[in-house]
């Protein structure tokens, strides 16, 4: 069955409105709802319904975000109990500014991208509203 659970990948860029302390550094807490918007994604593919987030564990914060940086952030369900969905995620930084600001809006492709956040998560569907088991 370890085939048939659902996968999921996002890409956004960091903003100025992320930016939450000095330097433009993002807050880590941003990187979080990203990983829950793929919590919810990830429900939704396996059981046809949201769920809800019960819990974040080992939670670990990698390497700084800034603004203007791309983020593709990855999900999957990894194990599955009668309600319950375990879930493992990555963030990794792939695009950021270019450090010597030959121009402003000069980027840079990070290769390899850098691992920012990682994070074990479980999520709740309730019997009822498992609509694809």
């Amino acid at each position: 069955m370890a085939n048939s659970l659902p996968e999921a990948k996002l890409r956004v860029r960091m903003s100025s409105r992320d930016a939450h302390y000095a330097g433009n550094l993002v807050d880590g807490a941003r990187i979080l709802n990203l990983f829950g918007d793929l919590a919810t994604e990830l429900t939704i593919r396996y059981d046809g319904d949201e769920g809800l987030l019960r819990a974040y564990d080992k939670i670990e914060f990698l390497a700084p975000v800034h603004a203007g940086d791309f983020i593709e952030v990855t999900g999957k369900i990894t194990e599955v109990g009668k309600t319950s969905r375990r879930m493992s995620f990555e963030a990794y930084k792939v695009i950021t500014p270019s450090p010597d600001q030959l121009h402003e809006s000069a980027c840079d492709v990070l290769e390899p991208p850098i691992l920012v956040a990682k994070a074990f998560g479980t999520c709740v569907v309730l019997k009822e509203k498992q609509r694809k088991r």
